[in-house]
């Protein structure tokens, strides 16, 4: 299987989780973000190290052959898409992966010689068996520097206890500047109603754009893309879309469509040249955070959390043979505004079709709709969400 199709099946992952965590929170009302590419890396990492029944779980959850797929692909993500966001014109983006084993253990020498040259996971040893608080703060704190400050607190106290032998944690942060013909004008920005799904509307700021070239219209949905600033000759570009039901309450009709059909963004976020009459987009800012564990039983992953077979990661005191994972954390953080997108993500595991253009049409984002943040020339999802209340955080 080539690079192109697996990371193909990986959007296609990105897209059963967003289904799933989208149709989760509608009935709450809650605003969503989190990062698929963020809960995607983790596991690829956390089967490295397993065998069995668990190995053979993950590699289906991931839609993969092999363990050497995933690194392959991991390897590629992380050294050469995410890097791509590292030069000075273009986003700020970073990723760290790091785990923290208790000092009763120590890694195999085949599983660190992974962490250290694929995911570039740096590792750390702590005494979760006595000092399972300190070892917390430790962890919140390398997370809370990884996403600049963004994510606190992402395993919550008593979630590593005196029982825990690892804990995997993985942050993105991004920060993208619009790309010149996107830059919206603060004395532009204006209120107006956003109408909610229960039928009832708050008034909103709305940031509003003259020329944007890049949209396309199907039977029930519009999609609008925004680039971000890039270097000059470099070939990954990052941009954001908004993908906006015709109805104002048709937003739960597009998010079962979109984790049911195989490559739905790929079809549906080709570039177009049509001509938008008005535009209108909410600002927003969302801070979102859950425990994951429930959501991957839900979705088929379930042996991973029962003793099982980690037995390729480890060796020690312990016998691996009954480490399975107890609690996965995720927390997001994503804001939209004139300049740009400013988005963080952190997961943790402790382990113990066609369409007709039209021309001269509106894009006026007034009722609840989906975004999600991508590298085009991949089609890697880096964040995914959903817009119920922009006065919600």
């Amino acid at each position: 299987m080539g690079l192109q199709q697996s990371i193909g099946n990986l959007t296609d992952v990105s897209l059963i989780l967003t289904k799933h965590m989208l149709q989760n929170n509608e009935g709450n009302g809650s605003n969503v973000v989190f990062s698929p590419l963020s809960i995607q890396l983790i596991l690829s990492l956390i089967a490295a190290g397993s065998k069995g029944e668990t190995l053979d779980e993950l590699l289906t959850f991931l839609k993969a052959k092999s363990i050497e797929e995933l690194n392959s692909v991991s390897s590629y993500l992380i050294n050469v898409v995410l890097a791509a966001g590292l030069s000075s014109g273009g986003p700020h983006l970073s990723l760290a992966n790091g785990v923290w084993i208790d000092k009763s253990l120590s890694f195999k020498s085949s599983f660190k010689n992974v962490m250290d040259h694929v995911y570039m996971a740096a590792s750390e040893v702590v005494d979760f068996q006595n000092k399972p608080i300190e070892s917390t703060y430790l962890l919140n704190s390398w997370v809370e520097k990884e996403t600049n400050g963004l994510i606190k607190d992402i395993c919550p106290l008593g979630s590593v206890d005196v029982l825990t032998r690892l804990v995997y944690a993985n942050a993105i942060y991004f920060k993208g500047a619009w790309c010149r013909r996107y830059q919206f004008y603060p004395p532009h920005t204006k209120h107006y109603d956003f109408y909610l799904l229960d039928g009832s509307s708050v008034q909103v700021p709305f940031m509003t754009l003259s020329d944007v070239h890049f949209i396309r219209a199907f039977d029930d949905f519009k999609v609008v893309g925004l680039c971000y600033k890039k270097d000059y000759g470099k070939e990954h570009q990052f941009s954001m879309y908004f993908l906006l039901p015709n109805a104002k309450d048709g937003l739960p009709t597009l998010v079962e469509k979109l984790g049911s059909e195989s490559g739905f963004l790929n079809r549906h976020l080709t570039r177009a040249s049509e001509k938008v009459k008005k535009f209108l987009i909410t600002k927003f800012k969302i801070s979102f955070g859950f425990e994951a564990s429930e959501a991957l039983k839900g979705l088929g992953l379930a042996s991973p959390f029962l003793p099982g077979q980690f037995t390729e990661m480890v060796k020690g005191s312990l016998d691996s043979k009954i480490m399975y994972a107890t609690n996965i954390f995720h927390k997001s953080f994503i804001e939209v505004n004139e300049e740009g997108t400013k988005a963080s993500a952190a997961f943790g595991i402790a382990v113990g079709g066609g369409c007709t253009p039209i021309k001269d049409i509106d894009f006026v984002a007034d009722h609840p709709f989906m975004f999600f943040v991508r590298e085009d020339t991949t089609g890697v999802v880096l964040f995914s969400g959903h817009v119920l209340n922009p006065l919600s955080a």
